[in-house]
């Protein structure tokens, strides 16, 4: 039993170490790309929470972000705020957002809930357009300062680093065993004493609240921008296949899955498909359907395999 936190603690370390020391070693156009995957690394991380730890499945955290990026772009730009302030202000804004959202979700479950989260997706990036004096309409708006890929690098990591930590004390606490116990059996949760609609409904603002940092990370990411197309279904849908590759309901998968996310499609772009218009989006489709049927666990199956047979 000590053996894991202690296994644990040094895969932390030892990745903390790996990414303080590549900032060094990339180029700037590879910080940003790093940085990309850090920002999917923040969503992945919120949405395992909720998907993979209390079952509730989502296809709508793409609005969270947009809810995010929004509110990051527009202090910016109308009030000037610094940047580095506008991520705790976009993380209480959307935890509520989320609240409010787990609430009618209560009475929702398996696909219903699906499909309703995918509502959510569809509508949300579209609300920009109808208050275009205060978020710019489809053209944007966009903040005040534009980071470098440096700083962004720093502090997208950083970020990261501390929601990996935040996640790892909810999931260990008593938080995180109803959460478990609710995606376990909610009838065997609420026997044992587990209120359903609270934990239900603080999953959904945890995880939202994850969403909304990385929506503001990836605005920061777009130079500056925040625009509707921006936060449309297919971000909803990336995430939810970097939570698959990751392995749903453990956190140790979670920077393979945001760096599949993350770095596939620069890699597809460089193999597409001769006759094809849409070559890398065809390559990218492939590639993440044998990714699934190698691993159908994620990544995190396979870690739990070759610890069993190292026990073995």
């Amino acid at each position: 039993m000590r053996r894991i936190p202690v296994t644990g603690a040094i895969a932390v370390a030892a990745a903390a170490a790996v990414i303080v020391l590549l900032h060094y070693a990339l180029s700037d156009y590879h910080q940003g790309l790093a940085a990309r995957v850090g920002i999917y690394f923040i969503a992945i991380l919120g949405l395992n929470m909720l998907v993979g730890y209390t079952g509730q499945i989502s296809i709508g955290h793409g609005a969270f972000m947009a809810i995010g990026g929004y509110t990051t772009a527009i202090m910016s730009a109308d009030h000037h705020t610094n940047l580095i302030a506008t991520l705790p202000l976009a993380f209480a804004i959307t935890f509520v957002c989320g609240l409010l959202v787990g609430l009618p979700a209560l009475r929702l479950s398996g696909v219903y809930l699906a499909l309703a989260t995918f509502a959510l997706a569809v509508s949300v990036p579209q609300l920009p357009l109808k208050f275009s004096n205060f978020t710019g309409g489809s053209t944007g708006i966009r903040t005040v300062d534009i980071p470098t890929n440096g700083w962004l690098y720093w502090v997208t990591w950083s970020c990261a680093g501390v929601g990996f930590v935040l996640a790892w004390l909810i999931l260990r606490g008593r938080t995180g065993r109803a959460f478990r116990a609710v995606r376990d059996s909610e009838l065997a949760a609420a026997s044992s004493g587990v209120s359903l609609p609270i934990y239900k409904t603080l999953a959904f603002g945890i995880s939202a609240a994850y969403a909304g940092v990385a929506g503001s990370l990836f605005v920061l990411a777009t130079n500056g921008f925040a625009q509707p197309n921006e936060f449309g279904v297919l971000l909803s849908l990336q995430i939810l296949i970097g939570a698959a590759v990751a392995g749903l309901g453990s956190l140790w998968g979670v920077l393979a899955g945001a760096a599949f996310i993350g770095l596939l499609p620069e890699i597809s772009a460089s193999a597409p498909l001769v006759g094809s218009a849409h070559g890398q989006d065809v390559v990218f489709g492939l590639i993440v359907i044998l990714i699934m049927l190698a691993l159908p666990n994620g990544v995190v199956g396979v870690l739990a395999r070759l610890g069993q047979r190292r026990s073995a």
